[in-house]
């Protein structure tokens, strides 16, 4: 009987570790994936938009009219879906504690608002520049958060560093007298961008 159970048991955990590997490596792979997504679909969207300017525009002003505004928010949704993915097994290669959870549930978060401003361009009213404000607000803050709890850490320890030079970037940016949003929100995303895929590389080399 005691074999048995010890046998079950056993089963379960490499059934449990086997999931984990399969979440971790599809985090990796939408890590890696999403910036690569999101800014193809941006730049194609900015070329059948001759009118766009990078110092007069924001960069919503792609989703209002014509074939331009299906990329780009198209974009934005499908990059903010694999970013809640990576998020989901990025939690799972943290180091246990409280910031690393609220980061993740922050970065989450950032995610969803990332979708949401796919789904409601600036046609929809004021709900727009509520979810555009979550979106660039939520991400500092989550990329802080895993990087303050990560820096400890030695095997995460650079992509801690990165996480946090990532976040203050994406904060500081908002600081400089620029003269449209476009920019800002550009090298906010950049900076999003560089430490998820780096992020991306380390957790499928974990599982490889």
């Amino acid at each position: 009987m005691i074999d048995n159970i010890d046998i079950e048991w056993n089963e379960g955990m490499v059934l449990s570790e086997s999931k984990r590997t399969t979440v971790v490596r599809l985090a990796g792979f939408c890590g890696l994936t999403a910036p690569v997504i999101v800014f193809t679909l941006v730049a194609t969207s900015i070329l059948y938009s001759p009118w766009f300017s990078w110092t007069a525009n924001a960069l919503s002003d792609l989703g209002v009219h014509g074939f331009a505004a299906i990329l780009f928010n198209s974009g934005l949704i499908i990059g903010g879906i694999l970013t809640f993915t990576f998020a989901i097994g990025l939690r799972e290669t943290l180091p246990r504690g409280f910031l690393a959870r609220a980061g993740v549930l922050v970065l989450m978060s950032a995610a969803a608002a990332l979708c949401a401003i796919g789904l409601f361009p600036e046609t929809a009213g004021e709900i727009h520049f509520y979810v555009s404000a979550a979106f660039f607000t939520l991400l500092p803050i989550s990329l802080f958060l895993i990087g303050v709890a990560t820096t400890g850490h030695r095997p995460v320890r650079t992509l801690g560093l990165l996480a946090v030079l990532a976040g203050l970037t994406a904060a500081l940016v908002w600081a400089l007298p620029w003269t449209s949003a476009a920019i800002p929100e550009a090298l906010s995303s950049i900076a999003l961008s560089v430490w998820s895929m780096a992020s991306g590389a380390k957790l499928l080399e974990e599982v490889s």
